[in-house]
């Protein structure tokens, strides 16, 4: 284990970054940037000696020294043509920071509130203080605490008792990478209340490729009978790092389900984190992410069940090729009042190559008698036998191969609510297996 010394000798180059972390704003809120600052340089980076960590070693994050991305000078139309930018509603968060002129939020429902994280702070501070940083615990956890010590904005959004949004609401996280390694801490803060509806759609990408940090932190809170309806789309550049982290608490009768696509990035870890508050709450978590090259993918789940008749439902599903590497580790609690839980997780893996590789673990901690879970895992290469099933019908190997493989992505794809952003996600996804296959076929 490293000494207080060795921790401090490593965390010498972030000190600096700490130092100019943002300042202003209301009293409580630089009095949590303080403090996570202090945990930070407690805890520092996460090692491959810790239980949760042990597959993902992200000291090539800690051993750069990047510099907090600045303003970047981007016009609506280099956003326009962004794949994922093409809701008639969005936020735009740009190199960390909100911008009014590349947003579009004409047409809001009376009453909800979207826009800079920051300025909520102040003008709704009778909603923010309440919320934010409730949920993201950076006690433990060095990437959340760093997050919170040099958020310099972010996207918040507020959807009052009862009301539904129609349209679908994007959150775009644009990265705009310079000439040296740099970083942006993503803030995100949801919360519906009593009722509401929304469908919301958290997409990361990159303007011109690079090497930059991402370090995202969402907190989404729903409200007794909400709805809410999460993507997230992370396709960053394939330098990238990104580590994202999600955090949702349902309330009784709350339903919340999400979405995660992750199509980019060198090194890339997500955890998502629900807690089911309330008799009744429901959570669905579905994940389809691709790795090839020598990329890393690791996604982390958990859904604790706090109270009784709370289901809960999980699939995951990667595509990994090359020498890519891929992580699941998903755990199920339910607490000992949590009695009539049902819930299920599965996690599928499809090997293209003898050099791809993943690490599964699915975790049940069950503290109570009456319950209903189970969970599943299976990883292995295509069927041999449904490969000549199909070609016994007339298609040749490739195309059955590729049948195949879009057959297993769509099971997750046709669970997505929004025809944009699908077609968008089966484009991508076409795109990055045709690549794929044609270097395993040595095209």
């Amino acid at each position: 284990m490293a000494t207080t010394t060795q921790l401090a000798e490593k965390l010498q180059p972030w000190m600096g970054v700490l130092d100019g972390r943002p300042h202003g704003g209301p009293r409580w809120m630089q009095d949590l940037r303080d403090r996570a600052t202090s945990r930070f340089a407690a805890l520092g980076f996460p090692t491959v000696r810790e239980e949760e960590w042990r597959f993902t070693n992200v000291a090539p994050i800690a051993g750069t020294e990047f510099t907090i991305a600045p303003p970047a000078p981007v016009s609506a139309a280099e956003v326009d043509a962004l794949p994922y930018g093409s809701l008639p509603l969005r936020l735009v968060v740009l190199n960390g920071r909100f911008s009014v002129e590349l947003s579009r939020l004409v047409g809001l429902p009376s009453g909800v509130r979207a826009g800079s994280l920051t300025a909520a702070a102040t003008e709704h501070a009778e909603v923010v203080p309440r919320y934010f940083g409730q949920l993201a615990d950076f006690s433990t956890r060095g990437f959340v605490a760093l997050n919170t010590a040099l958020a310099t904005d972010g996207a918040y959004v507020y959807i009052p008792d009862g009301v539904v949004m129609a349209q679908p609401l994007e959150i775009l996280y644009v990265s705009a990478a310079g000439s040296v390694p740099e970083m942006s801490q993503a803030r995100t803060l949801i919360v519906a209340g009593e009722r509401s509806q929304l469908k919301v759609v958290e997409t990361y990408v990159s303007l011109n490729g690079g090497s930059y940090f991402v370090n995202a932190v969402t907190e989404v809170f729903a409200g007794e009978n909400a709805i809410i309806d999460h993507y997230k789309v992370q396709q960053e550049s394939v330098d990238a790092y990104h580590i994202a982290s999600l955090y949702v608490n349902a309330q009784r009768s709350a339903n919340f389900s999400s979405h995660s696509f992750s199509l980019g990035g060198k090194l890339v870890r997500n955890e998502a984190d629900a807690i089911l508050d309330g008799e009744g709450a429901e959570c669905t978590l579905n994940g389809l992410y691709l790795a090839d090259r020598e990329r890393l993918v690791d996604n982390h789940t958990s859904i604790d069940h706090a109270k009784a008749h709370c289901p809960s439902h999980e699939i995951y599903k990667g595509i990994i090729g090359g020498k890519a590497r891929a992580i699941f580790n998903g755990k199920i609690i339910v607490r000992q009042d949590a009695q009539k839980t049902n819930a299920k997780q599965t996690n599928r893996a499809l090997l293209l190559s003898d050099d791809a590789s993943i690490n599964t673990k699915p975790q049940l901690e069950i503290f109570a008698d009456d319950v209903k879970c189970t969970h599943g895992a299976a990883i292995g290469q295509l069927d041999e036998d449904a490969i000549f099933y199909l070609r016994a019908r007339g298609l040749n190997y490739f195309e059955a191969r590729d049948m195949l493989i879009h057959a297993f992505a769509g099971e997750i794809l046709d669970r997505v609510q929004i025809e944009p952003l699908k077609a968008a996600l089966e484009a991508e996804l076409y795109v990055q297996l045709a690549r794929d296959l044609a270097e395993i076929d040595g095209i």
